[in-house]
């Protein structure tokens, strides 16, 4: 065997070992991803339902797979920011923020949930939406100043969302996630606003009537 074909042999095994390392990493982003957003997915409606306990240990879960992967993915920073990495620690953030925001417990930052920039931003406007069940949920329920208190937080987070100015590339899409939160809220602060006139109305009927009763006994 000549030198050329010598070494092209050992270029094309190197490359080839590479690509085994990088494909056995990739099989395992997709894998742990999509366990990760089907634990955060259980997370979320483990919270609507109010079962705490079943949201903390999915989620628990679900950050332990994340950060394995992550530090699986050190070698691997062309896989770390593939989408479907992405959307997964995106998935991850949404469900802790609405555990947060539900608990009324401090929303925990990126630094703290171990993610990016531009996933944690689409998981919080995401998370925002989520408050629109809880609100409704309150109103069903008779809790209408907790709606409010809930309706509050996703204003200020739509205002946070509105303020960060950045090209698509940049913030994940964010735009997009963020009109979608117009929409959420403005439907969530007609339904609560509506409630709270009907409650109001019903006050008024009530004194209205106390007042007449008591006229007719005098």
């Amino acid at each position: 065997m000549s030198s050329s074909s010598s070494s092209l042999a050992a270029i094309g095994g190197a490359i080839i070992e590479r690509f085994e390392t990088t494909n056995s990493a990739r099989d395992r982003a997709l894998n742990e991803g999509r366990q990760i957003t089907r634990l955060s997915a259980n997370t979320v409606r483990a919270i609507h339902r109010a079962e705490f306990e079943e949201a903390e240990m999915s989620l628990a879960e679900a950050k332990r797979l994340l950060q394995g992967l992550i530090d699986h993915l050190t070698g691997h920073p062309n896989l770390y920011w593939q989408g479907y990495v992405q959307d997964a620690t995106k998935e991850y953030a949404e469900a802790c923020i609405t555990m947060a925001m539900v608990r009324g417990a401090a929303i925990p930052s990126p630094k703290q949930l171990g993610v990016e920039d531009a996933p944690y931003l689409n998981g919080l406007a995401e998370a925002a939406s989520e408050l629109r069940r809880e609100v409704l949920d309150n109103l069903r329920a008779g809790r209408s100043a907790r709606a409010e208190e809930l309706l509050i937080v996703m204003d200020d987070v739509f205002d946070l969302l509105v303020s960060i100015d950045f090209p698509d590339g940049i913030t994940g899409g964010l735009r997009r996630t963020t009109d979608q939160l117009l929409s959420v809220l403005e439907r969530t602060r007609n339904d609560l606003t509506l409630t709270l006139t009907q409650e109001r109305l019903q006050a008024a009927l009530r004194d209205a009537e106390r007042t007449f009763l008591g006229g007719r006994e005098n």
